[in-house]
């Protein structure tokens, strides 16, 4: 419970660093900015590595498994990257509602703060939740492991990053409970008019960000869970990746368009782990299959977003 604890606080210190001294002003996070705090980011969850190491070596967290102290490093490590390739598609719909919105750069860091920190809560939610269905629960494991293959093929025959967030059935739900208005007053959620609180762009792209993370964290979830069911190992990776999610939204948002074969490695990961999944009992893979796996296929999503020329981007010729 002291290990829980004690995480949840470091977790607590730095968004309070992040808001109230790094980013108390407002302004527009530039890539170099975004380049330093994502590898900053990146580097405090792979030295978090050796934290596991030392939890599990010493026991001081709980290890009803029995897992050793390289294994659940592994394990960590490879949640992680999970999470954080996954995120990558998060970036792209985040672009797109806050295109649709019409947020100001310099007012996006702060609707992504607050986003990630009620993504910390019902991630937090869902991770109990789905832990204790696979502990009492074994067949839960091939549900999300057909869930996952689905989601991939859906991926796969889809282009869900073109759609409107304007028209969504979520944002006219949204409208039905609250007033809504195209003013902004600085960064401010929400203003008062004659009388009357309507929450501001910002606060309605908070709302629709912050449930598209809901959406997005029944795949990721369900995906960190193929590799290990230890509550920690998985709340750990999936929260030291949600935190670094701002710096790499302004870091690879300018890039999209570079990025545009990234979606088929997102595929391949999904189909990996479901496929895990569904032969969890008959087959056991070493963690560093999975590792390799996640890295080559972002590997060759990115080579080939950057070798292979788009159509669309040709000069017409005569």
């Amino acid at each position: 419970m002291f290990v829980w604890i004690g995480f949840i606080a470091v977790v607590i210190v730095f968004l309070a660093l992040d808001l109230g001294v790094f980013n108390k002003n407002d302004h527009v996070i530039k890539s170099k900015e975004a380049g330093i705090w994502t590898a900053l980011w990146v580097t405090v969850a792979l030295a978090f590595s050796g934290v596991i190491y030392w939890l599990f070596s010493e026991g001081l967290i709980e290890n009803p498994t029995g897992i050793t102290p390289n294994t659940a490093v592994l394990k960590y490590v490879t949640g992680y990257l999970i999470e954080l390739s996954l995120s990558i598609d998060n970036v792209f719909v985040i672009a797109v509602i806050f295109s649709s919105f019409q947020i100001p750069p310099l007012y996006q860091h702060r609707v992504l703060f607050w986003g990630i920190l009620g993504a910390i809560i019902f991630r937090g939610l869902m991770i109990l939740f789905g832990v204790a269905l696979i502990n009492k629960f074994e067949w839960i494991i091939y549900v999300f492991g057909v869930f996952l293959l689905i989601t991939a093929f859906r991926m796969l025959k889809s282009d869900d990053h073109e759609s409107d967030p304007k028209n969504s059935w979520l944002f006219k739900q949204l409208k039905k409970i609250i007033p809504i208005t195209t003013e902004r007053h600085g960064h401010d959620f929400f203003i008062k008019r004659m009388g009357v609180i309507a929450a501001t762009p910002l606060f309605v792209a908070l709302i629709v960000i912050e449930l598209t993370d809901v959406l997005f964290a029944l795949d990721s979830i369900p995906a960190i869970l193929a590799i290990t069911a230890d509550p920690f190992i998985v709340f750990s990776s999936n929260i030291l990746a949600i935190l670094g999610l701002r710096s790499m939204y302004f870091l690879i948002s300018r890039m999209l368009q570079k990025f545009r074969y990234i979606n088929y490695s997102l595929v391949v990961i999904l189909a990996f782990v479901g496929l895990k999944m569904l032969f969890s009992h008959q087959i056991e893979l070493p963690e560093w299959v999975s590792l390799t796996v996640i890295a080559v296929s972002l590997t060759a999503g990115i080579v080939s977003s950057m070798l292979i020329s788009d159509k669309n981007d040709e000069e017409p010729t005569d």
